[in-house]
């Protein structure tokens, strides 16, 4: 077979990576695919600012990941102002339907919520974070920040092996929704198949040809963009209905942070699960994880397995939206809450009996990050959640429907309780490290439902504990709990050393080994951090996708 034939076969992942850190002096961009990194460039090289590249990537992502992402789905920011020297964060999380409560589930589908069924549809956050991180943070038009995108959907792009992988995943899911409109040919592109999208152009048009962002969110929240969804998730026996569309607002908020071997980690603010990886954070502070055995061993995995089961009991019972619940998320960073928890991490052994405390009163993704010439850095998440989340496709769109409230508790007495009008408990986060005196150092993140938090804790242990370049903090092999329940079984990636995977059975964790492309469960991430000594840029990119990290 020709090495110029576009069907020819991709070798599996392998089990280990070799990629050196990038470098740069000015600016940089890393992302999931090439495209997207050079679109955020693209726009940094016209003057644009960290949030109008982040846009541009997000947008050319929708169109070349649309099974990890896309205008279906929300987005969370965190975004770092050089002027201000200030971190805010922008929820971008879609509500539930007002119509959907628990007798119409029952009416509907007998109680139950399957994860791709119509009625998980949320309102799609995504395009109207994008206006807003633009009304605040952007200077370039509109139009100009989505062209690279409207080009791509328009006339082209590649499909790389790792998304042709999990668009085949998906194939399925889009079929029992009526989505074929993205199975080009009735079937998943292979990879290095040159797609089109047409859907995806229509709507991109739209948007750039409305005028601006308050005009591009009319077009998609109150135009015809906005009856088309209603439509396809009324078809399909959902509840959506155009108010509850018009009605969507993304939120402005502080982020909540911690401190972990001196450096200060930012997260979103709940409803999303940012603080599982603060809270993990705070108990392995409590513990001197390090101190555990000898660097990256079995005792430091085993503490860190322990302190995410710790951490998810408690955001699984806590974590809700915060517009109806009061969530402790001062009694949850409280430290002497954290070393309370962290008494329940037992040397040597899995402690079987963990469960949520009692805090002192007081998501298939894409992650990509910027930073650029100003010192603005941009920190984003955008998702549908599972792979091509619900499947349903809108007509002409190019988008797949997030499925965001398969997330929702159906236990009445839960504080994340399916109801009308609510942000479930959300699982991407953005996060960004700044040293103790505030100097920014960069965005970071790890991409993928519940790993996400898990992801985070073993970068940033990775980074710390072990002083690790980025790309080294992303190569280095992960763990996953695979439900984001405490007894959830335990995922270890092919390459772990073989003395750890053992110890860690040996102490009492339901080991089971992953390879192959299946990893893609231990997330994709992306790192870019700035020397405070030097000013210069340093980025990695996940061996797990097909993307890069490069600047200038």
């Amino acid at each position: 077979m020709s090495p110029f034939d576009s069907s020819f076969a991709f070798p599996p992942f392998g089990a280990a990576s070799r990629r050196s850190p990038v470098y740069a002096r000015n600016a940089m961009a890393a992302a999931s695919h090439p495209a997207a990194v050079e679109a955020g460039l693209g726009m940094l090289d016209r003057g644009g600012t960290a949030a109008d590249a982040a846009v541009a990537m997000a947008a050319v992502l929708a169109v070349v990941e649309p099974c990890s992402t896309g205008l279906g789905g929300d987005a969370f920011v965190l975004y770092h102002d050089a002027a201000s020297r200030r971190v805010t964060g922008l929820n971008g999380s879609g509500r539930s339907p007002q119509a959907l409560d628990f007798d119409t589930l029952a009416s509907r589908t007998g109680g139950a919520l399957p994860p791709r069924h119509a009625l998980a549809v949320t309102v799609p956050g995504a395009c109207a974070a994008w206006c807003d991180l633009l009304e605040r943070h952007g200077v370039l038009p509109l139009a100009e920040v989505l062209a690279p995108a409207l080009e791509y959907a328009a006339e082209g792009f590649v499909v790389g092996p790792v998304t042709a992988h999990l668009w085949a995943e998906g194939a399925d899911a889009l079929r029992a929704a009526g989505g074929e409109e993205l199975l080009p040919g009735g079937e998943a592109p292979r990879p290095g198949q040159p797609v089109t999208s047409p859907g995806m152009a229509r709507v991109l048009d739209i948007l750039s040809g409305a005028g601006g962002t308050e005009a591009a969110r009319r077009a998609f929240y109150a135009g015809e963009i906005a009856a088309d969804i209603v439509t396809a998730v009324r078809e399909r026996g959902g509840v959506l209905d155009a108010s509850d569309l018009a009605a969507h607002r993304s939120q402005w908020a502080a982020p909540i942070t911690t401190m972990y071997r001196g450096l200060r980690v930012s997260e979103c603010a709940p409803n999303g699960q940012g603080i599982t990886a603060l809270m993990a954070l705070d108990v392995l502070s409590a513990l001197d994880a390090p101190t555990f055995g000898d660097g990256f061993g079995p005792a430091r995995v085993h503490a860190q397995v322990e302190a995410l089961r710790l951490a998810f009991a408690d955001s699984r019972r806590y974590v809700a939206d915060p517009d109806h619940e009061d969530v402790p998320v001062r009694g949850l960073l409280d430290a002497d809450y954290a070393a309370q928890r962290a008494r329940q991490v037992l040397p040597g052994r899995r402690n079987p009996d963990i469960v949520h405390g009692t805090p002192p009163a007081s998501s298939d993704t894409v992650y990509f990050c910027v930073m650029d010439a100003f010192g603005n850095a941009c920190s984003m998440v955008n998702s549908c959640y599972m792979t091509f989340g619900t499947g349903i496709v809108p007509r002409n769109t190019g988008f797949a429907l997030q499925n965001r409230g398969h997330n929702f508790s159906l236990d009445p007495a839960s504080p994340n309780r399916l109801g009308p009008g609510r942000r479930t408990y959300h699982t991407i986060i953005p996060g960004m490290l700044h040293d103790r005196r505030g100097t920014l150092l960069g965005p970071f993140g790890v991409m993928g439902g519940f790993m996400q938090p898990q992801g985070h804790v073993q970068i940033l242990s990775a980074l710390a504990d072990d002083g690790c370049d980025p790309q080294a903090a992303l190569d280095r092999t992960r763990f996953c709990i695979t439900d984001g329940t405490p007894g959830g079984e335990l995922a270890v990636e092919e390459g772990m050393p073989e003395a750890i995977r053992v110890a860690l059975a040996d102490m009492g964790h339901p080991v089971r080994m992953v390879g192959g492309y299946d990893r893609a469960l231990f997330g994709r991430g992306q790192i870019i951090l700035r020397d405070p000594h030097t000013g210069w840029l340093t980025a990695g990119s996940d061996p797990r996708a097909d993307g890069c990290a490069f600047g200038y």
